[in-house]
């Protein structure tokens, strides 16, 4: 749970330290002293977007900082914190809680921490999101829209991964007929290209060239343009270190002959220094034997006439018929040429390739036109129940003849000229939206009897703020994973009054037994409920907002202020204290 969190300069609060325990918390204040503030910051923990304008005037910057323990969690969502604790290196404190905080910049970006690790503010929106569940006043808003009631309803119907299968089938079927389409609408400009791509690997091919044989080629052709020069100076050179002269009458003294000479001289002494420098003539007649060696085998190689340079000349010019249209060497060309073949290999423009796409677009399309029914089959199933849980808890919260409806609808296409048009195992053409074929509508009447509409349109403020709450509590009571977690509501009670605004406070401290509930209200009736009651109010002559616990006469005083303004007369307290009895005595 929610154990503490402390504001920082964020909107009309300077610092504030509100603790929560187990059970219903609620917030009450002034209107203006900053209540909403509290949820803003949750908010902001949440990984919502940050605003430099909720900054405090005067201010750099607001900081929120909410201490979170996770002990009551079930293993796999534990299992799932601990996972996320250890990627981004956070650390728990002493008392084994968990520290998250956000800071909001008033002219730099936003900062998020967990655990004492900077990490990104998706990060921290992952942690947070396992641990509370909030609910503001724009939820009211956001739940006349028709995706977000169908998002409600699979919320209810554990539809996720059905829903994500849909989609991958439906990504996989829209890019096969994309390919399908636009290999019939280009098969002419396609076939070109086909034949082009083979002309030119077709001439490729025929010159066959090798891996750097254009600079090879300059090299020979060099070589063998200058033959008898090159000849004649390997010629006189190797004669020169060894004497080896082709013409058998020639003579002269070589350099290993001289440098034999002089070896043999130094060794014939008993002088160390010069032995020593026997060695190195030793190792310089190594280096002239090897080099009139090689010498040798150079001469060995040369071509005895010009003959082949005629041959190297017609290859270069082959060679460079194929780098002046595809590359500028010759190892652009060969990569041309692999990249060219993988193109070809993908525009089978026959009659067979373009049938084994068909076949392969409507092998998707049968396997997403089942998706789409198992899925509108799971929402069919889990709408029933959804509505009638809804139409129990509005019974509850004072409107015992109300009736709520849950509409699944298909949404059908105008045909299958449509580009999303799927047929449906009736013959039908629905339109294969990103989360289904199924159009999701909520209704509601205020009175049995009474035409259901829908729900933007038949709901007052009072009434969609009970139906917002009897649907999050059937949700949250729906989902395994949401036992032990916090629930924030801020003025879900907006717009309601009267014996309505006690059986929201029952309702809520009657959820409160098996989750933290956390409330901002200015109902006095639901602030009777509460097991913990915190109030804002603003700090006489600063201009700032704080928070304080209230208990025994001092809440009494604020339930009374909530009634009309009464706090100062004993009517108005005595009014209070009956409220207050009321609900602790009451039989949830």
């Amino acid at each position: 749970m929610l154990t503490e969190i402390r504001i920082e300069s964020l909107g009309a609060i300077c610092v504030a330290t509100a603790e929560f325990d187990r059970g219903l918390t609620v917030l009450t204040g002034e209107t203006g002293t900053g209540k909403t503030m509290v949820v803003t910051g949750l908010h902001l923990l949440g990984g919502a977007r940050a605003d430099a304008t909720r900054v405090r005037s005067g201010a750099d910057r607001a900081v929120v900082e909410g201490r979170f323990t996770t002990n009551d969690l079930d293993n796999a969502t534990a299992a799932r914190l601990d996972q996320m604790l250890d990627a981004s290196g956070a650390e728990r404190d002493e008392d084994d809680s968990v520290i998250a905080l956000r800071s909001v910049g008033r002219d730099g970006p936003s900062r998020a921490y967990l655990g004492g690790r900077s990490v990104p503010a998706k990060s921290l929106s992952g942690f947070t999101a396992e641990l509370l569940t909030l609910h503001g006043q724009n939820d009211q808003l956001r739940l006349m829209r028709p995706e977000e009631q169908r998002n409600a309803l699979d919320r209810f119907a554990g539809a996720g991964p059905a829903g994500e299968q849909y989609r991958k089938l439906r990504d996989a079927w829209l890019s096969a007929r994309r390919d399908l389409i636009d290999r019939r609408n280009r098969a002419r400009e396609l076939a070109q290209e086909a034949d082009r791509l083979k002309f030119a690997l077709n001439e490729i091919g025929t010159v066959d060239p090798q891996p750097g044989e254009d600079e090879e080629l300059v090299a020979d052709i060099l070589r063998l343009s200058e033959l008898d020069t090159l000849r004649e100076a390997a010629v006189v050179a190797r004669a020169a270190l060894s004497g080896a002269f082709d013409d058998a009458d020639a003579s002269g003294h070589s350099a290993a002959d001289s440098l034999g000479q002089a070896k043999a001289a130094l060794e014939s002494t008993d002088d160390a220094t010069l032995r020593a420098l026997a060695g190195q003539v030793g190792e310089a007649l190594t280096v002239v034997v090897d080099a009139a060696r090689e010498l040798g085998g150079f001469l060995g190689e040369l071509p005895v006439d010009a003959s082949a340079l005629e041959s190297k000349l017609t290859r270069q010019a082959q060679l460079r018929t194929l780098t002046r249209k595809y590359a500028a060497d010759i190892d652009g060309v060969l990569q041309w040429a692999r990249e060219s073949r993988a193109r070809l290999s993908q525009l089978d423009v026959s009659e067979e390739a373009v049938a084994a796409l068909e076949r392969r677009a409507d092998e998707l399309e049968l396997e997403l036109s089942q998706a789409a029914i198992d899925l509108s089959k799971a929402r069919h199933k889990a709408a029933k129940r959804l509505a009638k849980e809804v139409t129990a808890e509005l019974s509850a919260l004072a409107m015992a003849d109300a009736e709520f409806t849950i509409d699944v609808t298909i949404d059908l296409a105008t045909g299958r000229e449509d580009p999303a048009a799927l047929t449906l195992p009736t013959g039908e053409f629905a339109r294969a939206g990103s989360d289904g074929v199924d159009h999701v509508e909520f209704g509601f009447a205020a009175h049995r009897g009474m035409t259901v509409l829908p729900l933007a349109k038949s709901a007052s403020g009072g009434e969609l703020s009970r139906v917002m709450l009897a649907l999050e509590v059937v949700l949250a009571m729906s989902r395994r994973e949401a036992a032990g977690t916090t629930m924030v509501f801020d003025e879900v009670d907006a717009g309601v009054g009267g014996r309505a605004a006690v059986q929201i406070g029952r309702r809520l401290a009657r959820l409160a037994r098996t989750h933290q509930v956390i409330v901002v209200t200015h109902l006095p009736q639901v602030a009777a409920y509460a097991d913990v009651h915190l109030v804002v109010h603003s700090a006489a002559g600063k201009g700032a907002s704080g928070v304080r616990r209230v208990t025994g006469d001092d809440r009494v005083a604020e339930l009374a202020r909530m009634l009309a303004g009464l706090g100062e007369s004993d009517s108005g307290r005595a009014h209070a204290r009956e409220l207050l009895d009321a609900a602790q005595n009451d039989e949830i």
